[in-house]
């Protein structure tokens, strides 16, 4: 018998469906989000030592200096990215581990995922693997100058706080979108850009929040 507490699948199922209550009572309110986080392993995405913490509201490290974000944080910029309407064509920038653009390809049609770290891709890939995602593509580069080659965006979503917004991202975000990043280096919040169909620029404040800081270039 396997003592792994993860292992059993009942056991991650139970989990998860308290993780989607506590998202609930902690005012997530899109269905479609939640029924993303219900759907997705979450513990298959962090390091086996902490498999045990996966469905707690914490981020965790996932090495290479980078963490898997909390699960309100994941729910809670998907939620703003979406509100009211469908996610489009969706750019996230910093893979990670693939948890968040796994729950983005269960949300959005068309979901481009990239990442600066190669080490980090690759763990993201094999993580993604047993979920065969169609609708996801991977791509290792440099996601702080956007991915000329499939904009513009619908959607567009940080995993790393900018201290300021980049120019690049902004030029590939579609009339009509939405960008949801975290902004600032010693005090970092949450910011929604809305692209008005005229193509002007509108932001919105929100929540207080704890990132790893977005850098340039691939390694």
């Amino acid at each position: 018998m396997n003592s792994h507490p993860h292992s059993s699948s009942t056991t991650s199922v139970r989990a998860r469906a308290r993780m989607v209550e506590r998202l609930r009572e902690e005012g997530v309110r899109d269905e479609r989000v939640l029924r993303a986080m219900n759907q997705i392993p979450r513990h298959q995405f962090v390091q086996e030592a902490l498999a045990t913490r996966a469905y707690e509201d914490t981020s965790l490290p996932l090495g290479c200096q980078q963490t898997i974000s909390q699960p309100y944080v994941v729910a809670r910029m998907i939620e703003l990215l979406g509100a009211g309407r469908e996610l489009g064509r969706t750019l996230e920038v910093g893979t990670g581990c693939g948890y968040q653009a796994a729950v983005l390809a269960c949300v959005a049609p068309e979901v481009y995922s990239v990442e600066r770290i190669k080490a980090l891709l690759d763990r993201a890939k094999e993580n993604l693997r047993p979920l065969r995602l169609p609708n996801l593509r991977l791509k290792y580069a440099d996601g702080s100058v956007g991915l000329i080659e499939a904009a513009p965006f619908d959607s567009i979503i940080l995993a790393a706080a900018a201290p300021v917004i980049p120019k690049a991202l902004l030029t590939q975000l579609a009339p009509g979108g939405r960008m949801v990043l975290p902004v600032g280096e010693i005090e970092q919040y949450l910011l929604l850009i809305e692209r008005t169909p005229g193509g002007s620029f509108k932001e919105t404040r929100y929540d207080p929040v704890r990132f790893v800081p977005l850098l340039t270039g691939t390694e």
